[in-house]
């Protein structure tokens, strides 16, 4: 067929609204053509809209760096109602070996004691929780934290080993014949300082652990104001800078409260006293000290609800742990 021939063809005029062949085969690739992108511009869209939701799935079933650290908070009735709520605690900081800075302070740990009291926190049990009835735990919740993490936070509770019926609501119930037998009857070689709150003693649990115990002054009056105001306080708080309080003691005029023990002295006797034999803090040192001060006091001021503020600042009270956090206590 000549070129004329195939020209005349494609020239002549089809049935379809009178448009020549050519034209109709044109139309008819461009339409096939934009059919195509059609259905490609679809299965992509489809594609992508599979892939983010598998990576939502993904996310949601892999948790973030941060630890949930469970805190109980605790409103005691007559009927002993318990509930929890749950606090994630963040932190920014990388915690480095602390044998770039100083030595560890080596503690010596005393013989285990008779475990012959185990039984002494279930004698007062029904007596302390009626003296208890009516009082209210406060409640920790996180306003606003950001992606923080810390290394180590979540560690063996102290009170692992301790009589199940004496661990009430977020803490421990002690009994003044535990107590009496941790600090070998609150003995003046245990005595860890004094103040206008009344006495601090180093003592031992049954299980090993080494405790502060905060023994407020005799003054009914005034040792119960005191001691509601700090356990409605801080009984609920869980922040690696802060001081943990893991339990108290109601018994007749006795107030007392339990706390971790920091074996490593604090800032006051690291600058200007008892420890200074033991070297001079590092500037890398001091900044961890300060950090995890303002960590601990942002928390206290502005991440938990009711705010807790601190109004006995002082480097007495910035003691500090074997690896040179900063933990604040007296809040």
């Amino acid at each position: 067929m000549s070129s004329e021939s195939l020209n005349a063809e494609l020239s002549k005029k089809t049935s379809v609204l009178g448009l020549k062949l050519w034209v109709l085969i044109g139309i008819s690739v461009g339409v096939f053509i934009i059919s195509i992108l059609c259905v490609l511009s679809v299965w992509i869209t489809f594609q992508r809209k599979s892939r983010r939701s598998v990576d939502k799935y993904c996310h949601s079933k892999i948790p973030n760096i941060s630890k949930d650290i469970k805190i109980d908070r605790v409103g005691v009735h007559s009927n002993d109602h318990h509930e929890s709520a749950f606090l994630t605690i963040n932190d920014k900081s990388s915690d480095k070996n602390s044998d770039k800075m100083l030595a560890h302070l080596g503690m010596s740990k005393s013989s285990d004691p008779d475990i012959a009291s185990q039984s002494s926190s279930i004698y007062h049990n029904e007596r302390t929780c009626s003296s208890l009835s009516g009082e209210e735990g406060s409640s920790g919740t996180v306003r606003k934290q950001s992606s923080l993490s810390y290394a180590g936070l979540v560690t063996a509770s102290p009170l692992i080993g301790l009589p199940e019926i004496s661990q009430l609501g977020w803490g421990h119930w002690f009994t003044l014949r535990d107590l009496e037998f941790a600090t070998n009857r609150f003995a003046a070689e245990n005595v860890l300082g004094e103040g206008g709150y009344g006495v601090v003693y180093k003592g031992r649990l049954i299980n090993g652990t080494e405790v502060a115990v905060k023994k407020l002054l005799n003054n009914l009056g005034q040792a119960e104001k005191e001691f509601r105001v700090e356990v409605e306080a801080i009984g609920h708080v869980r922040h690696k800078n802060l001081v943990r309080l893991l339990g108290y003691c109601i018994e007749g005029v006795h107030r007392m409260l339990v706390y971790e023990y920091v074996n490593n002295g604090n800032l006051e006797q690291w600058l200007h006293g008892a420890m200074q034999h033991h070297g001079t803090l590092t500037w890398e040192a001091r900044m961890k000290v300060l950090l995890g001060t303002a960590r601990a006091l942002a928390y206290l001021h502005e991440a938990i609800e009711p705010k807790v503020v601190h109004r006995d600042i002082k480097s007495s009270n910035i003691l500090i742990d074997n690896e040179f956090n900063a933990k604040v206590s007296d809040f």
